[in-house]
């Protein structure tokens, strides 16, 4: 039986194209909301979610760590997905009709050198697949839409334009979530631990919390903080740092965070993508 993975969003989505990109064994399942992703994972009805969790161009995706604390699923893996843009539009179409394009306004706001260039009126969707499912239903050649090659093949689009984006190397990183953690690889380009904390109440928590990391040569690559229960005061962070938790440094660096911290929450260790160098 084949297995599973879910992404939010509609079939031909940039998630879409991340869980071919690395689970190509597995059977992407598209769902409306990103908990809805992590309740088809806890209820068995898929093996893995991927989750996007930030973009090279827009930064991080909002709300994503607010989710992944409380999910009750672990990170197994990274992905690296560059977003090429393309301009679809119903068959036959020619690129001189065409005078709107549809698509999510992240995507929209990516390539207003091209959309000026050609005079093409922008125009917000819900998503990028979504946009190119209406663009097929509406059939005109004065709409189209912006999103991926993989829409266009599943929605029956042609492709007027290629690679429209303004920044050549916008990349979306992924997060792929199990029910069980895997702490027994090891990864080619090293390993990742990703967890979250909370500082104590004492001047400069925060300050002596991170010195342990340093003394004990251990990178942190990711430090966020956002609030808990709509409290100014309950700081939650998000970190990142390279290596495993069985590594000597990074253990001593660990037990000199939980002095300063109320609470620590593994939330995974997983094998670096090699796109991260």
């Amino acid at each position: 039986m084949t297995g599973k993975i879910a992404f939010q969003g509609e079939l031909g989505a940039y998630s879409h194209q991340a869980c071919i990109d690395a689970r190509p064994d597995l059977e992407p399942v598209p769902c409306r909301t990103f908990e809805d992703v992590i309740e088809s994972v806890r209820k068995n009805e898929a093996d893995l979610a991927m989750l996007p969790v930030e973009n090279s161009t827009y930064g991080r995706v909002a709300d994503i760590h607010q989710l992944l604390p409380a999910s009750g699923l672990h990170i197994v893996d990274e992905a690296f997905v560059r977003v090429h843009i393309n301009l679809l539009a119903p068959k036959g179409a020619k690129l001189e009709q065409v005078k709107m394009a549809m698509s999510h306004t992240v995507l929209l706001g990516q390539c207003r050198e091209f959309l000026a260039e050609h005079g093409i009126h922008r125009i917000t969707g819900a998503d990028t697949a979504g946009s190119a499912q209406h663009v097929a239903e509406e059939n005109n050649p004065e709409l189209a839409a912006l999103a991926s090659e993989l829409a266009g093949d599943i929605y029956g689009l042609d492709i007027l334009a290629r690679h429209i984006e303004d920044h050549d190397q916008n990349t979306t990183r992924f997060l792929l979530m199990a029910r069980e953690p895997d702490l027994k690889r090891r990864g080619r380009s090293g390993m990742m631990t990703s967890f979250v904390f909370r500082v104590r109440n004492i001047p400069a928590a925060l300050y002596k919390a991170m010195g342990g990391f340093a003394t004990n040569g251990v990178n942190m690559t990711k430090l966020e903080s956002y609030m808990v229960g709509g409290s100014f005061s309950a700081t939650q962070f998000y970190a990142e740092i390279e290596g495993h938790p069985d590594d000597k440094s990074v253990q001593l660096a660990m037990e000199e965070l939980d002095y300063f911290t109320d609470v620590i929450t593994l939330l995974g260790v997983y094998p670096a993508d090699p796109q991260r160098r």
